[in-house]
């Protein structure tokens, strides 16, 4: 017990949904002042194990115990009474409300029944400014911020609670690496005060930095346990994935040719500065910078879905201005959105609906649609991207986060793009699936397509691309060859907006 409390046990915990047992006899323990990751590919039951302890759902057997006495939360709410707050990978925030309202949705403070507005904004501001966030208004409303700030708040949102167990769900998924430091100074923090962390994530350099012990979930059971100090990120994928992964970056080999999209100029009403890059057919064009830097504005430019005020767009040798997303796809672009929940994918709609209804001319014939091609269609790309589905007609909805974000990816390689925008393409998705998307970028740079990616994660940014841009404070700064940037040069440029005169100049 190395002289800490135990503050969370599971015994024997078990889940079905219909004949499909999700868990099976998970054990389970967590202590004061210690942070415990739970590990495991998409599917492999970590969600459904969360929301168990949260109240969202309720075993079908087992025991849990909160500090020694039965713990059985009826709701998460419930469980929030009791102390354990969750910060969930799929942010659960209310767009059409405020910041404050966000924050402090159900533990107000006030007096005589009227809300004391005041000490409220003393409590968001003083975890705003912990956060390394004071610029983050609280009157904001949260629709109006990016992918990166509304993480912040759901943070933010936990620790107001001041909660004895915190449970993280890929907290750092839209977080920019400096964010993720001062994330992890802040859990420092919290277990030098006594609570304890529950850290959920598929980046496993990460888990060795902030974590003191792991379990790993399999096909819905332990795997393995034991200390992170103790184990290699080697022997974690083995135990993830059940067996080697023989490379994590996977190369295939492509040679970048002639320049398939260029922008000169180019600047929506989003937009602080205008943008001139250029892409080439077969490359692999990344991009980093920190979260607000303007790195998605360009890219939901290129796309059309913010309005552009200026600038000058060839793609494929002729002149193009993205108007519209529907355009923006006849003429071979592809968007993936770093947003997939709300406007990624239509999740009360089938896998098969969401793979084709952004092509849908192979399956018209004298002004109908063929349901049967339609769904043959998707089948192939499930397939293809080993989703892990019921059948093609399932509801997108159901899937977990990892899986959604493969259907979104199909998608684009079902519409035949010839350019791919990709908005944190491998966000919230397991390390053998992160190696996949990686595999199948390359493919499509080797098919002569030309894929620009946005990414907060320095290391497969490095490990993907063949040219690297940096964009700080709304400005692209430098665009060179990966070969020519470390992370400690890139963390450099996106911080502070300079490089060394040498490699200043684009590549």
């Amino acid at each position: 017990m190395t002289g800490k409390n135990q503050l969370l046990e599971l015994s024997s915990i078990s889940k079905r949904f219909g004949h499909n047992l999700v868990l099976n006899n998970i054990d389970f323990d967590l202590r004061e002042g210690e942070v415990e990751a739970i590990l495991g590919e998409n599917g492999a039951g970590k969600s459904t194990l969360i929301k168990i302890l949260s109240g969202a759902y309720q075993p079908d057997g087992g025991v849990m115990k909160l500090a020694g006495e039965a713990y059985c939360p009826s709701s998460p709410v419930d469980g929030l009474h009791q102390g354990l707050a969750v910060i969930y990978q799929e942010l659960n925030l209310a767009p059409h409300l405020t910041v404050e309202e966000n924050i402090m949705l159900g533990q107000e403070v006030n007096r005589y029944g009227l809300v004391n507005k005041k000490k409220n904004l003393e409590k968001i501001r003083e975890v705003l400014k912990f956060l390394h966030h004071p610029e983050i208004s609280p009157e904001v409303r949260v629709s109006q911020l990016s992918a990166g700030a509304r993480q912040v708040v759901e943070i933010a949102r936990a620790l107001v609670r001041q909660s004895r167990i915190l449970i993280m769900d890929e907290p750092t998924s839209s977080l920019s690496g400096e964010d993720t430091s001062y994330l992890f100074e802040i859990i420092k923090k919290l277990k030098s005060q006594g609570a304890a962390v529950i850290y959920v994530s598929h980046f496993l350099e990460e888990v060795r930095q902030v974590a003191d012990r792991f379990v790993v979930l399999r096909d819905g059971q332990v795997a393995g346990r034991g200390k992170i100090s103790e184990t290699s990120i080697d022997q974690l994928i083995e135990m993830i994935i059940g067996q080697r992964l023989n490379e994590l970056y996977p190369r295939v080999p492509h040679q970048p040719g002639q320049t398939i999209l260029e922008c000169t100029g180019l600047k929506s009403r989003k937009m602080t500065q205008p943008v001139s890059l250029e892409v080439r057919e077969g490359e692999i064009l990344g991009i980093a910078g920190l979260v607000g830097a303007g790195r998605t504005e360009f890219l939901r430019a290129l796309f059309g879905l913010d309005r552009v005020e200026g600038g000058l767009v060839v793609l494929k040798g002729q002149s193009f201005r993205p108007v519209h997303p529907e355009l923006s796809i006849k003429w071979g672009l592809g968007f993936l959105s770093e947003d997939r929940q709300s406007e990624g994918l239509a999740l009360r709609m089938s896998l098969t609906d969401n793979l084709t209804l952004s092509y849908l001319q192979p399956y018209r014939s004298h002004g109908f649609i063929s349901g049967r091609k339609q769904r043959q269609a998707a089948a192939g790309w499930v397939e293809r991207l080993s989703i892990r589905a019921q059948s093609p007609a399932e509801k997108v909805w159901i899937l977990s986060g990892g899986n959604q974000q493969k259907v979104a990816l199909a998608r684009l390689l079902h519409q035949e793009a010839a350019v791919f925008l990709m908005d944190e393409p491998t966000r919230g998705i397991d390390v053998k699936s992160k190696s996949q998307i990686y595999e199948i970028m390359g493919r499509l740079a080797a098919e002569k397509k030309a894929v620009i990616f946005v990414s907060s994660y320095l290391p497969e940014l490095l490990g993907v691309s063949d040219r690297l841009a940096v964009f700080h404070r709304g400005q692209l700064i430098a665009v060179r060859p990966a070969v020519d940037w470390t992370e400690t040069s890139l963390m450099k440029a996106a911080v502070t907006g300079k490089t060394d005169e040498d490699n200043g100049k684009e590549g």
